[in-house]
């Protein structure tokens, strides 16, 4: 009955999964040891807003902002478009110490956030709607490497600072110099079971 059960689990997860599926950025894997993998992305564009509060308070907030502008709420020669969601959708905080060691989920430290959506690769700046709401930015990102480590689970229950010691340490063990605040990327609907649920901390490095 148990094996029944996780079968029914497993089976339901992937055909949501196959349903929901959506485009992610494009980018060449450099190199790849256990959870760790070194990425080059594309050029890209995304839309980006800053929110306050606590991790889970700015996660909403920001969702609702992005969510908002990508079923309608823009204008493109007079008329509003719907954009395809993508994923991940990525969250990291805004301090001028960006220092990996400091960990981005303290919410007595950090309490201003930067999140981003994805836009599908079919747009240009050109032909991308144009947010209404002045919160929702527009943002042409350059190609960029970075250092990623992967995990499972819900984000609020790992063991955050071990993550984020480990890519730490891995950058220091392979000479890799970090060049922006952890990025958390999320790239499953919420009612995805955890250990199902695909994770990524993401530094860029030179």
């Amino acid at each position: 009955m148990r094996y029944l059960f996780l079968a029914s689990l497993l089976f339901i997860n992937n055909f949501f999964s196959t349903v929901m599926a959506t485009e992610e950025p494009e980018f060449k894997l450099i190199s790849e040891e256990g959870e760790f993998q070194i990425r080059e992305y594309d050029p890209k564009i995304i839309a980006q807003v800053e929110v306050e509060g606590d991790f889970d308070e700015a996660s909403s907030v920001g969702f609702k902002l992005l969510a908002d502008y990508i079923f309608g709420n823009n204008l493109l020669e007079g008329e509003s478009q719907k954009i395809s969601m993508t994923t991940p959708v990525e969250m990291s905080p805004m301090s001028e110490n960006f220092l990996i060691t400091s960990p981005v989920m303290d919410d007595q430290v950090n309490d201003k956030w930067l999140m981003n959506f994805v836009m599908p690769q079919e747009y240009s700046l050109d032909t991308l709607p144009k947010p209404n709401n002045p919160q929702v930015k527009i943002i042409e990102v350059p190609k960029e490497k970075y250092a990623v480590i992967l995990f499972s689970g819900l984000v609020r229950e790992f063991s955050y600072s071990e993550k984020v010691e480990l890519l730490h340490n891995y950058l220091e063990e392979n000479g890799l110099k970090q060049q922006s605040a952890v990025k958390i990327a999320r790239y499953n609907p919420p009612w995805t079971l955890p250990f199902f649920r695909r994770n990524e901390l993401m530094v860029r490095i030179d």
